[in-house]
């Protein structure tokens, strides 16, 4: 049987040592001898001796839940063998995390992690204002996590001169040592949503990057 299918990239090589790689720009296999853990419903394929566990989020994760309708549900994954994660198509990207570093990461673009890092659910202040993407993951320790992002991701630099206005539903990421707020703005929300009302946008101050995925189109915008 013969197709460019079977190319040699697309197969899939045993691995030299545990831990994740990236497979191919939209999924990440990883191996492994222990524990790691990933978002709930992300893997697609597995071989080896592996067990997999559902994993309680605690009172943030269910607090998070309750007012957003989202949340980071997470799965434990044990044994020895070989795992593939991937989102809906999403690309893929591994952050291998030194002493000192620390991320904020919304819990929709988590997709796997060492164990050997630590993560904590956080609510921003002033979170009443609006109801999504405002609890998000802070991510801290060493070692790496795989995130997934819809279309090709904008590292946008934050200086404490000029803060970044994001918009909350396209908000990826961002230094954790940043200051945050929320911005309400009803002449922005008229001009790039399209409609009335109030907008909210993620205020980013201090020095970072902040991590933006580009909007997704709305059936209303395909179907013109």
């Amino acid at each position: 049987m013969k197709s460019d299918l079977f190319a040699s990239e697309h197969l899939a090589q045993p691995s030299a040592a545990p831990g994740m790689t990236l497979q191919n720009a939209k999924s990440v296999k990883y191996a492994v001898n222990g524990e790691m853990l990933a978002r709930q419903g992300s893997m697609v394929a597995f071989r080896g001796n592996l067990q997999f566990e559902r994993k309680g989020q605690g009172i943030g994760g269910m607090l998070k839940r309750a007012v957003t309708g989202e949340g980071l549900a997470l799965m434990s994954v044990r044994g020895q063998g070989e795992a593939w994660f991937a989102h809906q198509a999403g690309h893929c990207f591994i952050i291998d995390f030194e002493p000192g570093d620390a991320l904020t990461v919304n819990g929709r673009n988590v997709l796997c992690f060492d164990p050997t890092l630590s993560y904590e659910i956080k609510m921003l202040k002033g979170a009443g204002m609006t109801g999504g993407g405002l609890f998000n993951s802070l991510f801290t320790g060493t070692g790496k996590l795989a995130v997934v992002c819809d279309g090709h991701p904008v590292i946008i630099p934050v200086t404490a001169q000029n803060p970044v206005y994001v918009d909350t539903d396209a908000v990826v990421g961002w230094s954790a040592a940043l200051e945050t707020g929320l911005h309400r703005s009803q002449s922005v929300g008229s001009m790039i949503r399209g409609g009335s009302g109030e907008a909210v946008q993620l205020m980013l101050r201090g020095e970072g990057f902040v991590i933006v995925r580009p909007s997704e189109v709305t059936e209303t915008a395909a179907a013109h």
